[in-house]
């Protein structure tokens, strides 16, 4: 009820224990606080929040156009309504090392486990799209040292991402793998990744977690969860699905609407009044106050 009573800090331990445990961690992303919960249930490791959806959710493009404080907030809603460690996507860090200092401790305080920051020129682009620029080695491995610095729980996972494969090759991205890890990230997130021989060879480049972006219609074919621990990947997120299913649905039934006048046909695809109910736990708060919060749910349709 109301909120989850795993602490951050607990939070972040099991996330660097899952990291470490030799199990790839499958973090799905959660595109409103409501999914973390029902990916808590399914069993997974972990929740993702992804900077794409969170400016989609905006009717934003994956620019660069979101803020901090959206960001924070977001991140806060969704970690505060799952047990499961949270990672977010802290684009370019929103500034210069300064401000990715601020943005890892306000991201700390907001009781996330952990975020990845990139290499990207601000403002960034999607990561699957072309046309990307990356900065200099130099500016890169200054955010990752700022970032490192500025947390104030050691257990609060910096990911460093490299855009540098889709800019300047494979060899050019192994080398600024090193160079991040060398620089503090406790993992890498080597994106967009053209086969599973690249992300061997990322392997073979650094000793810290590896992760792997698995993004519908991208650069990367959808390998199993299986195909990529046998790599040594460690950690897959499968950032935008969720969205791209629920929207899916979403236009199918703004069309039978449209077209049949009713939404019946619609009606044994929908999640029931019941199975949200369970989700949104409304038995919990009847419970914690039947004198407060008096709700009759008997008869409720499945």
């Amino acid at each position: 009820m109301l909120h989850t009573t795993v602490t951050p800090s607990q939070k972040r331990q099991a996330f660097r224990a899952g990291l470490a445990s030799g199990a790839i961690q499958r973090f799905p992303g959660a595109f409103t606080p409501l999914t973390a919960p029902l990916i808590q249930e399914k069993g997974f490791e972990g929740v993702y929040i992804s900077g794409a959806v969170m400016a989609n959710e905006l009717g934003l493009p994956d620019i660069g156009l979101t803020t901090l404080t959206e960001v924070v907030q977001r991140g806060a809603q969704i970690s505060r309504n799952t047990d499961l460690p949270t990672l977010i996507d802290g684009d370019t860090g929103f500034g210069e090392p300064m401000n990715v200092a601020r943005t890892v401790q306000l991201l700390e305080d907001a009781g996330l486990s952990g975020v990845h920051l990139e290499d990207q020129v601000n403002p960034k682009r999607c990561g699957h799209l072309d046309g990307k620029e990356v900065v200099d080695e130099a500016t890169a491995v200054n955010r990752i040292r700022a970032a490192v610095q500025a947390r104030r729980d050691p257990d609060f996972v910096v990911m460093a991402r490299t855009d540098v494969r889709g800019v300047e090759g494979l060899r050019a991205a192994t080398d600024r793998a090193k160079a991040l890890a060398d620089a503090g990230a406790d993992a890498i997130f080597a994106e967009a990744m053209a086969d599973l021989s690249e992300f061997e060879a990322m392997r073979a480049a650094v000793d810290v977690p590896l992760l792997a972006n698995m993004t519908e219609f991208g650069k990367s074919d959808l390998f199993t969860v299986q195909q990529l621990q046998d790599v040594g990947v460690n950690m897959v997120i499968f950032p935008v699905s969720l969205l791209r299913m629920a929207m899916g649905a979403i236009e199918r039934g703004l069309d039978a609407l449209a077209g049949d006048g009713s939404l019946q046909s619609q009606v044994p695809g929908m999640q029931t009044r019941a199975r949200l109910y369970e989700l949104v736990d409304y038995a919990g708060y009847a419970a914690f106050d039947d004198g407060v919060a008096t709700f009759d749910l008997a008869n409720n349709r499945s």
